[in-house]
């Protein structure tokens, strides 16, 4: 299994702004539309990987206790359809709704948001607050398939408690790791070289 870190964008660099379509109903969801919520969530994922599947049940877990304290979540695909379909729409569509995903999964299908964000590999998680400047990134968690730790959450749990607390979140933070976004032959962007 190849292990690609976060690039770690500069923290307090402003939220990029998007509009992408929502493959479970086909609406487009804009960083423009997204208000001024306690936090904003952006999370590079995808259907087929290991690491993400390793996570999933926190993911879930998040959102259940997070969502209904107004934390603005959502998930973004950026694998290129073209060598991996496994990760198109239909697919996401399917995986969302059987596992009840209450947040929206959006396909980056020109993978330009996955470089406006840098993203480098999935998961990559990015925590902004209510002005749209980032206060974490990194990992989930220090649990990887089959390193035998349990899959918690801290790191992310600890930046997300912090800011709806009013409490400045830590600066030292881990990389997550995981598969590399597939780019679309010839699209990767210089970062990921």
């Amino acid at each position: 299994m190849a292990q690609t870190p976060s690039t770690m964008l500069a923290l307090g660099t402003t939220l990029p702004n998007f509009a992408l379509t929502n493959a479970v109903n086909g609406a487009t969801v804009s960083s423009q539309e997204l208000g001024s919520p306690p936090a904003i969530l952006v999370m590079f994922i995808c259907n087929h990987c290991p690491f993400v599947v390793h996570v999933q049940a926190e993911i879930e877990a998040l959102a259940r206790e997070y969502l209904p304290q107004g934390v603005k979540m959502l998930a973004i695909n950026s694998n290129s359809v073209q060598t991996h379909p496994q990760d198109g729409p239909v697919f996401m569509k399917q995986l969302a709704e059987a596992r009840g995903w209450e947040f929206p999964f959006l396909l980056d299908e020109s993978q330009e948001v996955a470089k406006n964000f840098r993203a480098a590999c999935t998961p990559d998680f990015f925590l902004f607050d209510g002005a749209h400047q980032l206060v974490y990134r990194g990992q989930l968690d220090d649990s990887r398939p089959g390193n035998g730790k349990p899959v918690t959450g801290a790191d992310l749990r600890a930046a997300l408690t912090a800011l709806l607390h009013g409490a400045p979140v830590a600066t030292t933070q881990i990389p997550s790791i995981g598969c590399n976004i597939k780019w679309a032959p010839g699209h990767a962007p210089s970062y990921a070289r």
